[in-house]
């Protein structure tokens, strides 16, 4: 950083020094220093890689001609690609640290104890209880972030067992059910509603309505399988 800042100072002093010169020594100089790339660049003399100090001096000085035509050593693209480097490095430097900040050191405990003492709680319980007992008002994702990596407490089987694998264990004792839409000739809505078996996939049940509710639904589903309606049935 000290290179570059040292880099653009001395830039800075030979543009100041070069503004009081003549119109007349400025296109001289300028056609003098031209020759010279001109001259490597005939014999295909390959430049040095430049510095970060000389691509930054680059990208700021061109912001006060028409540096296409002036441009020898490189392609265009590769000086608008510094420019935007340079850019984004601005803007990240100003903008300071990115995200949101993080919960205070006792909050991150409670979340960890809360966990380890209840392990059958999941981050939405947590979140709530975080609300509604203490007012604290926080995300289930955030919760997820402070989640214990490893609790000792918990059984494996707990923690590594996702949706997929207890849908597998238990599919011969689940239940799905949900809506399907269907529209008539005359153009009127209606509801359909479908019990299925997970496991053999089988319809146990299905019944039409125009105007469902929770009532008519909980009867159908009772219905459809009366030997099963004392069991509550997940919605897929």
């Amino acid at each position: 950083m000290l290179r570059v800042l040292r880099g653009l100072a001395n830039d800075a002093v030979i543009f100041l020094r070069s503004s009081f010169h003549s119109r007349t020594v400025l296109l001289a100089e300028n056609l003098f220093l031209r020759k010279q790339l001109t001259f490597y660049q005939e014999h295909q003399v390959r430049p040095r890689r430049l510095t970060n100090a000389a691509r930054l001096s680059l990208v700021v000085w061109s912001r006060f001609f028409e540096w296409k035509a002036a441009l020898l050593i490189v392609k265009p693209a590769t000086l608008i690609g510094w420019h935007r480097k340079a850019f984004r490095l601005f803007w990240k430097w100003k903008s300071g640290r990115v995200g949101r900040p993080k919960l205070p050191a006792e909050l991150q405990q409670m979340i960890a104890r809360m966990v380890h003492d209840n392990p059958s709680w999941g981050e939405e319980r947590i979140a709530d209880e975080l609300w509604l007992k203490l007012g604290i008002s926080v995300s289930p994702r955030t919760v997820r972030a402070y989640w214990p990596v490893k609790d000792p407490s918990r059984p494996s089987r707990l923690a590594s067992q996702n949706w997929k694998t207890f849908v597998r264990n238990h599919a011969r004792v689940l239940l799905a059910c949900d809506f399907m839409v269907a529209l008539t000739a005359r153009f009127r809505i209606l509801y359909i509603f479908v019990v299925m078996e997970i496991g053999s996939r089988r319809i146990l049940h299905c019944n039409v309505t125009a105007h469902p509710t929770s009532e008519w639904t909980i009867a159908t589903t009772a219905r459809g399988n009366p030997e099963r309606s004392h069991m509550p049935v997940p919605h897929s």
